[in-house]
């Protein structure tokens, strides 16, 4: 059986966005990835989680989000792990349950300066392959920390989860920032309003 390469976008998506589809799109079609598996975080310890819509809620927006997709899926690995979330736990219960898969990190160089002083962080970038992408205003100089990272240059996309947000507050339609199946789900049950 062939190996899977397989890109992880890991995230809050409160909401999942077109950035998030954009990026995930171009990483299976120009980064060499067989699929791409969205990470939902219950919680990120470096989000307020007063402003993050419930986990389940979440997790159901990239859900449809990504249904007619084929190679992109939703995952709640995070949901059975302890709160909050962090990246080295979650590549590690990967790497032991899903045998056959050669895993990516997907990352915006904005975050490239913070991984080395996430929890487990130098362990992160030198056991494990990133894909890295630019941010509006980053740069990739901060990429000799990396043993491991291969520069993607995706398109730069400026939309964020907390511009929609504030949108939806002052009553924009916001229907083009985020997959419509999402968008109806999070407006039917007022999410963000």
């Amino acid at each position: 059986m062939a190996i899977k390469r397989t890109g992880l976008l890991f995230g809050s998506f409160n909401p999942v966005h077109i950035g998030h589809m954009a990026v995930a799109g171009y990483m299976k079609e120009f980064a060499g990835m067989d699929e791409i598996w969205f990470i939902v975080s219950p919680q990120n310890p470096f989000k307020n989680p007063e402003q993050l819509a419930s986990p389940a809620a979440r997790l159901h927006m990239v859900r449809l989000a990504t249904e007619d997709h084929p190679s992109f899926s939703a995952s709640d690995i995070e949901f059975g792990m302890p709160v909050p979330s962090y990246t080295l736990n979650t590549m590690k219960k990967l790497t032991r349950e899903f045998t056959g898969r050669d895993f990516h990190i997907i990352t915006g160089t904005d975050n490239i300066e913070s991984i080395v002083s996430w929890k487990g962080g130098r362990t992160l970038v030198r056991d494990y392959q990133f894909l890295v992408y630019p941010r509006p205003g980053d740069s990739f100089s901060r990429l000799s920390l990396f043993s491991k990272a291969i520069i993607v240059n995706a398109p730069v996309i400026e939309v964020s989860s907390s511009f929609i947000r504030k949108a939806l507050k002052e009553g924009k339609d916001m229907r083009a920032f985020v997959p419509l199946r999402a968008y109806e789900y999070l407006v039917k049950n007022r999410i963000y309003l």
